[in-house]
């Protein structure tokens, strides 16, 4: 498992979002954004690779963006928010960060998760 995961529930299905499209940066000197990862959240909402296996998570700021309108049309639904960015901030390099993203057609909250 990668030292950043993520976990999309729709709480207005009341089950996982599966197939959500996620991308992860990483803010770099000069303050522009590198995408270090993507990937699409499994069956249970779940992304737990989303870091390239060789990369050693380092402090700073990192940014999580889902596709969450490509996940709604996918459910014959819209939603109000096309993308939903997370920005956060590293500063144990050697913790785990979870961040769960709970998801509704008008609507998301988020928390550092375990």
């Amino acid at each position: 498992m990668s030292g950043i995961t993520t976990h999309v529930l729709d709480t207005a299905r009341g089950r996982p979002a599966a197939g959500v499209p996620v991308r992860l940066e990483t803010r770099i000197p000069g303050g522009r954004w590198e995408t270090l990862g993507r990937g699409i959240t499994d069956e249970d909402g779940r992304l737990r690779d989303i870091l390239p296996p060789a990369y050693e998570l380092v402090e700073g700021s990192y940014r999580l963006t889902f596709d969450v309108a490509s996940y709604f049309a996918a459910h014959g639904s819209q939603g109000f928010y096309p993308e939903v960015s997370v920005t956060f901030v590293v500063r144990d390099a050697a913790a785990h960060y979870h961040v769960p993203l709970l998801l509704s057609p008008h609507g998301y909250s988020t928390y550092r998760g375990s």
